[in-house]
């Protein structure tokens, strides 16, 4: 028989010392330390084996805890072939770029046999977040969830919930997802789909051979649950509702919101949403389903299909039911293309605008943008049939210009001075060539490609429109923006009226948040505050329209003072 550590001296010695850091300075927090092997391992759904990447052995990989004002020290090992780069997404990365992690952006990627250990302080959030690869499809497999506690001593602006569950929406290809895209960037075509739905990686009952892989949230009557939502799938917006329970949103994006009620809600990918849950009073003698399912606005075929969890609770002591024999309750999703739906629970969502949680919205306007956001076409090239529109290639843009990814990463350009032939300071601020976006499409679809950034001095105010167009069909856009968050100010349909829209803008409790849907065939106005150094991704994500060339970059000067400037980049930076 051993000596138990957790009694032994030596460990009650290390405990005190431990606890000792932890409260030494609740203002500065702690230094968290996590190792991700990234390593290949045979995973089985719908009766498909197949090997994925992914972190330590988990699908979906592992869960990443801190506080707000904690130091994150994440040591990626890359076992696999592939070249790989981690993003922390929604993490503010003040003055800290070289650890966003988007490949050809931030950094080279992790090469076969290479690590980086990503280096980031959570300074001003807290709420849920995620990490996901950042290159090619690699986050179909590589992703799991950020929870970001409040200070020590710092309460919740709700009742602290008896349990906090991740629940990480995903999408499962039977086949690789990187021969998928490779194939639609060779043919011009649109991808293959994902062949199912997942929640927290199973896929559930409503799929063939797949009724073993179902989510179960076991939970006891008469307490508060504090789900904390992800919609890490590739390609889908999602709808998603508990039968018979009514959700309470009380934080987007790790922000916290005016609270309100709703039975279901909208998520796209990118976006995270903490919901209450308050489970019934007494043992309901009843099971239920919570279902996602997407919510498809553009013309492209699309995945589908429901999945479904359970809702099951705890049976009493001596109970002589068995929950097999318990009728089963699902519930009632919007239909597939519900613009008002998606419309009404955007709008409900307010700042706190508190005291403590202020909206700090710029009331001024230091630089005015103007982004089409949409799809569009490239030439097929000499001897090659195409797939995409009469015989073209898909493609998509910002302000008709498809992003063209470097082959050096663009904040070791932009540090070193270094931007010949990497990239050139002149992406246009409107469209080039202005047409009525909502209306009647121009002629010629095709795109220009290159890669431009917008360079903006520190601290610049910026109010950014992107405007939805009916090129190839209108369609909804989660647009994503890295290093910042930003103020949802106005949206609309149409096309953007910048003599009578603005007088409608809400710049006293938007919501702020890291990724916004661009309504299908509308437009949405942002804010920002340019306050953090560096070179900075904006794109869709909805993947397929990312890997067609839905992007861009800004690139944000020093300022004066040393606490504004960016550091320099760590010894360890891979190299391309």
């Amino acid at each position: 028989m051993g000596v138990s550590l957790l009694s032994s001296p030596a460990f009650l010695v290390f405990f005190s010392f431990f606890t000792f850091c932890l409260l030494v300075d609740p203002v500065l927090g702690i230094t968290r330390h996590y190792k991700f092997d990234v390593k290949l391992h045979n995973v089985t759904r719908l009766c498909h084996t197949r090997s994925i990447v992914s972190v330590n052995g988990q699908f979906p990989g592992p869960r990443i805890v801190a506080r707000e004002g904690d130091q994150l020290l994440i040591k990626v090992v890359n076992h696999v072939p592939n070249n790989v780069s981690i993003h922390w997404h929604g993490i503010r990365q003040l003055r800290s770029g070289w650890a966003d992690g988007p490949a050809y952006v931030t950094q080279c990627p992790i090469q076969t046999g290479q690590s980086y250990v990503y280096n980031f302080t959570i300074v001003g959030q807290r709420g849920t977040l995620f990490w996901h690869a950042h290159i090619s499809w690699l986050r179909a497999t590589l992703y799991g969830p950020i929870v970001i506690l409040p200070k020590r001593g710092v309460p919740y602006p709700f009742a602290k919930p008896y349990m906090e569950v991740p629940i990480v929406f995903g999408e499962w290809f039977n086949a690789d997802p990187e021969a998928v895209i490779s194939q639609a960037l060779q043919t011009g075509g649109g991808p293959n789909v994902s062949d199912a739905y997942t929640i927290n990686g199973l896929p559930g009952p409503l799929y063939n051979c797949s009724s073993k892989d179902t989510f179960k949230l076991k939970v006891k009557p008469g307490k508060t649950y504090l789900l904390r939502l992800i919609n890490a799938a590739l390609n889908d917006e999602l709808f998603f509702s508990i039968a018979n329970h009514t959700l309470t949103v009380v934080d987007v994006d790790a922000i916290y919101v005016t609270p309100f009620e709703t039975e279901t809600l909208l998520i796209t990918p990118g976006q995270t949403t903490n919901v209450i849950l308050k489970t019934k009073p007494s043992y309901p003698n009843a099971i239920f389903f919570m279902t996602a399912r997407p919510y498809v606005t553009g013309q492209g075929t699309f995945d589908n299909s429901t999945v479904a969890g359970i809702l099951e609770y705890e049976s009493p002591p001596n109970s002589l039911h068995s929950s097999k024999m318990f009728p089963l309750f699902k519930p009632i999703l919007p239909a597939l293309n519900d613009t008002s739906f998606a419309t009404n629970f955007a709008s409900k969502l307010r700042s706190l605008a508190s005291a403590q949680y202020p909206a700090n919205v710029p009331q001024k306007v230091d630089k005015h943008f103007f982004f089409t956001v949409g799809l569009g076409t490239s030439p097929c090239q000499h001897n090659q049939t195409c797939q995409g529109p009469n015989g073209t290639k898909f493609a998509a843009s910002v302000n008709n210009i498809s992003f063209t990814m470097p082959t050096t990463a663009l904040l070791q350009a932009h540090f070193f001075g270094q931007s010949n032939g990497v990239y050139t300071p002149d992406f246009p601020s409107s469209p080039i060539i202005p047409f009525n976006y909502t209306g009647t499409p121009p002629n010629n679809t095709m795109v220009i490609n290159g890669t431009r950034v917008v360079v903006l001095p520190f601290n610049t105010s910026v109010e950014l429109v992107m405007q939805d167009t009916n090129i190839l069909g209108a369609e909804s856009h989660p647009l994503h923006l890295h290093g910042f968050n930003f103020f949802v100010v106005g949206q609309g349909f149409g096309n953007f009226d910048p003599n009578k829209d603005p007088a409608k803008f809400n710049l006293i409790d938007p919501i702020e948040r890291n990724t916004v849907g661009v309504p299908s065939g509308g437009w949405v106005a942002i804010r920002f505050l340019a306050d953090n150094p560096g070179v900075w991704f904006m794109h869709c994500h909805l993947e397929v329209h990312t890997s067609w060339g839905l992007k861009m970059a800004w690139i944000v000067l020093d300022g004066e003072l040393p606490n504004q400037k960016l550091l320099p980049p760590p010894a360890d930076l891979p190299k391309c």
